[in-house]
């Protein structure tokens, strides 16, 4: 069993920021804990956008506070995410995050993540695994 809270990891290297400056995320459960997902709680600035692409991943994200617009740059279709609000990315979609007010979101990832990745400049997470134990 495994016990810990955001709070724990702030200053820790599971609490990563991007390189572009509008985001942060604090990931609880990594690739290492070896469970098949990973989980994070991430934060994207206000007033900030950034787009991405999960080439390599499917995520779900769930709002927690703040509001945001969704645009799925595949179709154009847009969408409001606000507190309570889920989108899964199954299909691997580019999207985009335009952040109206600090949006906090619980976002779950399988692959999971190594705690290490950041977009490149595609907005893809690479592809990093964790060395074998055994």
């Amino acid at each position: 069993m495994i016990v810990r809270s955001f709070r724990d990891l702030e200053g820790t290297d599971r609490h990563v920021r991007a390189a572009s400056g509008t985001w942060e995320s604090k990931r609880i459960v990594l690739a290492k804990e070896r469970v098949g997902f990973s989980l994070h709680e991430t934060v994207l600035y206000a007033g900030t956008e950034t787009s991405m692409w999960y080439a390599n991943h499917v995520e779900a994200v769930v709002c927690t506070e703040g509001e945001a617009e969704l645009t799925d740059e595949e179709t154009g279709l847009t969408h409001t995410i606000t507190p309570g609000t889920m989108y899964l990315l199954d299909g691997h979609e580019r999207h985009t995050l335009r952040v109206k007010h600090e949006f906090r979101c619980l976002c779950v990832f399988n692959p999971p993540v190594t705690g290490r990745e950041d977009h490149d400049e595609n907005g893809v997470y690479p592809l990093l695994t964790e060395p074998d134990d055994g």
